[in-house]
């Protein structure tokens, strides 16, 4: 089994269960952008870009929905962009989120490649 640490907002709501309506956690987003967001995000691992924290909210929203007017093209494709990342239809994340240990992060201070 393998394992991915991500970061995530402290206040970004828990994940819900497969399914359950998003709630904004982010979860999926940080763990790998779908396919427009590998586009947008010119990667394939790794947190989307295109991810954005609401602070008044207390989530995560897409920014290819929420902020079309950033990627031009996108004012014309919204449609298509919210059935391709699967907007509305629940949560499709069968990723675990677990808190880890603050012992257990990587901080900024320390290299990320070896042991703390």
């Amino acid at each position: 089994m393998t394992h991915q640490v991500i970061h995530i907002h402290p206040d970004a709501p828990r994940k819900p269960a497969e399914g359950q309506p998003c709630n904004g956690c982010g979860v999926c987003c940080l763990a790998e952008p779908c396919p427009v967001g590998m586009v947008i995000s010119r990667k394939r691992v790794g947190a989307c870009t295109a991810l954005q924290w609401h602070e008044a909210e207390g989530r995560y929203r897409c920014g290819l929905l929420m902020r079309p007017a950033r990627w031009p093209w996108q004012r014309l494709a919204r449609a298509w962009a919210a059935r391709v990342i699967s907007a509305g239809s629940g949560c499709d994340a069968s990723l675990s989120a677990e808190p880890t240990p603050a012992e257990d992060c990587p901080t900024r201070d320390r290299d990320e490649t070896g042991p703390p």
